[in-house]
């Protein structure tokens, strides 16, 4: 999970996903570390300043191909999105 440390991810930040995901999960986040990490920096790039506490929570979305990845976002007004995440990381399960 060291590839998470490029992506501003704190040591803390790591221990909490690598304590909290099924260690078959885990093996797929770091098989797939790529993609994972052109999602989240596609969240970071967007403006998202709180995308760690999304993917410590929803870890699982950032496996989806990056395309589809990005239409989930693309498909709200930017600064809405942001300032939505800002105030409720919940919200990504409804988008």
């Amino acid at each position: 999970m060291k590839f998470l440390e490029k992506l501003d991810f704190s040591k803390d930040d790591i221990a909490e996903i690598v304590d909290n995901t099924p260690e078959k999960l885990l093996d797929i986040i770091k098989s797939q570390k790529k993609l994972v990490s052109e999602n989240i920096s596609y969240l970071r790039d967007l403006g998202v300043t709180n995308y760690q506490a999304i993917f410590i929570k929803y870890y699982d979305i950032f496996l989806m191909d990056n395309s589809n990845f990005k239409d989930i976002f693309m498909k709200y007004e930017k600064d809405d999105l942001i300032e939505k995440l800002k105030k409720n990381i919940n919200i990504v399960e409804f988008l």
